[in-house]
């Protein structure tokens, strides 16, 4: 088969509405589940800790705790069995792949978001423009 005709039939199956998320952000995944005749729809709400590229077929694993059970779930970016995926939070993560949330338990697993990140950067760099000894005064 030429690559000109996989391109093509690649193109057509790609999702126009594909929202923008990047590894470490929080996600729901709003994915249309079946059973038996009946259609509905089930949320996966977890942390990305994984973006694989591939053009249509590009996937993303999501990993969240269930009753104390890790569970991840790998979803086709582009398929169309998926409703909506909402961004709940930004995370704010300097590596691409977030396997080592994987040994982590309780709050050591918690990912920093880009909100807490900003506030901290903040208030370091009031603290420092202080001069040095010089009294601050207190709240």
């Amino acid at each position: 088969m030429r690559r000109s005709a996989i391109e093509y039939v690649e193109a057509k199956n790609l999702r126009k509405d594909v929202t923008q998320f990047r590894t470490g952000d929080s996600v729901r995944v709003h994915w249309k589940v079946k059973e038996g005749d009946k259609e509905r729809v089930q949320a996966f709400e977890g942390i990305v800790i994984r973006k694989k590229k591939g053009h249509n077929r590009a996937t993303f694993t999501v990993r969240k705790v269930s009753f104390g059970v890790g569970v991840e779930r790998v979803f086709p970016l582009h398929s169309p069995r998926y409703e909506r995926i909402e961004v709940l939070s930004r995370g704010n993560v300097s590596r691409n792949r977030l396997f080592y949330l994987r040994a982590l338990k309780g709050k050591a697993s918690r990912v920093e978001t880009q909100e807490d990140a900003e506030m901290r950067r903040a208030t370091a760099s009031h603290h420092s423009s202080a001069k040095p000894g010089a009294v601050r005064p207190s709240a």
